[in-house]
């Protein structure tokens, strides 16, 4: 069987590593030999050190996960959020927490705590929040009337606008089908306000499309 052309390979890994980092999951080097089926881990490793001499890709030191496309890494606002599960927009549901990839934003301060939540549901369709959407939140305690806020309602999370009313909160959908919700003010926690909303017109190519060209 005729050996790959390095050209070849080479640009597998670097179609696989862009599309892994703008699906904000930036992979290892142990994950690129895995991926593109390399025997030994130093193959993965100079595909990459090459692409990075070229210019094509950018790696920030001491990070496992440090690869970046080149506007990326040399953009110092630049952070990758942790996607933290869903959240509804609708009916409330239990809270989810599990640990879904990252996705890169950028901030005007470092010192925000962000993370991102996918929408489920379509209570906030009126505010151009659809189901499926990433919304990102910086992690704080209040917010003002007519923030679009995460909420915690004793154990089930929501998005949706925050209004308050002679000291009460209430959270407001964006969508007439649904009703406003007014927790009990003990068991309402603002776990943080909605900065932006991400969504996919595409979906991502598949890992097998991209190591099978």
């Amino acid at each position: 069987m005729p050996k790959t052309p390095p050209g070849q390979t080479r640009e597998r890994v670097f179609r696989y590593v862009r599309e892994r980092l703008l699906a904000g999951r930036p992979p290892t080097i142990r994950e690129v030999q895995e991926a593109l089926q390399f025997r030994a881990v130093e193959t993965a490793r100079g595909h990459l050190e090459a692409l990075i001499r070229e210019g094509r890709l950018a790696k920030r030191d001491g990070e496992s996960r440090g690869l970046r496309l080149p506007g990326a890494a040399n953009a110092g606002r630049t952070q990758l959020v942790p996607i933290l599960g869903g959240v509804q927009a609708g009916a409330l549901n239990t809270a989810i927490q599990n640990l879904d990839g990252y996705v890169p934003v950028g901030s005007d301060n470092a010192s925000d705590e962000l993370f991102a939540l996918r929408v489920r549901g379509a209570s906030m369709q009126g505010a151009s929040i659809l189901s499926g959407d990433l919304v990102i939140v910086r992690r704080q305690p209040s917010a003002r009337s007519g923030d679009i806020v995460v909420a915690l309602v004793e154990d089930e999370a929501t998005v949706k606008r925050l209004r308050i009313r002679g000291g009460r909160i209430e959270l407001h959908p964006e969508n007439s089908e649904f009703d406003v919700i007014v927790p009990p003010r003990d068991r309402c926690e603002i776990l943080g306000k909605v900065i932006e909303v991400r969504r996919h017109l595409e979906s991502p190519s598949s890992l097998e499309a991209l190591t099978s060209s």
